[in-house]
């Protein structure tokens, strides 16, 4: 199964039939996608699963259906355990961007997260998660795949928001304070933490 947050609502993909409770259920196959979005977007529809019966061909069939944007980001540590967060829109992120042409999207992932926070050093760990959601630019609906990595530095220098990416800030928060900042952020990176116990030391 998949989680595609829009507008930080999830939207289940699925090849599990399940009875409806306090959500709707469309096949994914014959789902007039956009329309489904526009509906969550505007606050009609909270909660939504698309079925479709081959667990295969699920991620595809929504991927035919919308426009992809790559991206790749970090999931960075220091030498203290702290986690390199950024302050944006109001909510706390992880540093992460669009894969650029001709890059690998591990290369992607450290360039965002140097470009993002001015963190130098960094030393790529495993390839942790991918998170999916639906954004709209330009009038258009798409699809952001990020691929998360696991980073770790020894970097102790200063901290670069990027400005024009509309970061205000970029801090090292310790285990209690990053629960304290995913009380403040966007649904994908607390599933990120949450998938992932064993990434808070």
């Amino acid at each position: 199964m998949y989680k595609v947050f829009v507008n930080d609502k999830p939207l289940f993909l699925t090849n599990q039939i399940v009875r409806e409770t306090d959500f709707q259920l469309f096949l994914l196959e014959s789902v007039d996608i956009k329309q489904l979005i526009c509906k969550i977007f505007q606050n009609k529809i909270s909660k939504a699963w698309l079925y479709h019966p081959d667990e295969k061909e699920i991620m595809k069939t929504l991927k035919s259906k919308l426009p992809v944007n790559k991206a790749g980001g970090g999931l960075v540590y220091n030498q203290k355990g702290q986690v390199l967060f950024i302050f944006r829109n109001g909510k706390w992120d992880l540093p992460k961007g669009g894969i650029e042409k001709g890059e690998e999207i591990n290369e992607t992932a450290l360039r965002e997260v140097y470009e993002e926070t001015g963190v130098r050093g960094l030393e790529l760990k495993e390839k942790i998660h991918k998170t999916y959601h639906v954004f709209k630019r330009n009038g258009r609906y798409k699809l952001k795949i990020t691929h998360w990595f696991r980073m770790e530095t020894d970097y102790e220098g200063p901290l670069y928001p990027q400005a024009e990416e509309g970061i205000d800030k970029v801090e090292w928060l310790n285990p209690a304070q990053v629960q304290e900042a995913l009380l403040n952020s966007y649904e994908n990176i607390k599933l990120l933490f949450e998938n992932h116990q064993s990434v808070i030391r």
